[in-house]
């Protein structure tokens, strides 16, 4: 099994959630979270003054699947969540050793 977490830009959150339901997978967790990639942030311009915004809001989706649905899970997270720009942001998988449905007792893929 695998953990796949992914840092995404927030106006593209209908869209990934969307091909995730068409791939099968509609089950997820979904977080609100501020952070920086190597530009650190981004200046901006309000009432004729620059500053700089630091940590940039964003969507972390985090999902745990079988080993063999990690490529069209990742697929579909690339192809809706892409712009071409800066800060699209980064797909992270990293292994499960447990999975437990608390309600049935249902222990590791059959939790899932």
């Amino acid at each position: 099994m695998k953990k796949i977490s992914a840092i995404i830009r927030g106006e593209k959150l209908d869209d990934v959630r969307r091909a995730l339901e068409r791939v099968g997978f509609p089950g997820l967790n979904i977080s609100e979270v501020e952070g920086h990639g190597k530009q650190k942030g981004v200046t901006q311009q309000w009432r004729g003054e620059q500053y700089r915004v630091e940590l940039l809001p964003k969507v972390r989706l985090e999902i745990v699947v079988a080993d063999k649905d990690v490529p069209k899970i990742l697929q579909a997270i690339q192809q809706e969540a892409k712009t071409g720009a800066v800060g699209d942001g980064k797909i992270f998988v990293s292994p499960v050793e447990q999975v437990v449905r608390i309600r049935t007792g249902e222990t590791g893929e059959s939790a899932l």
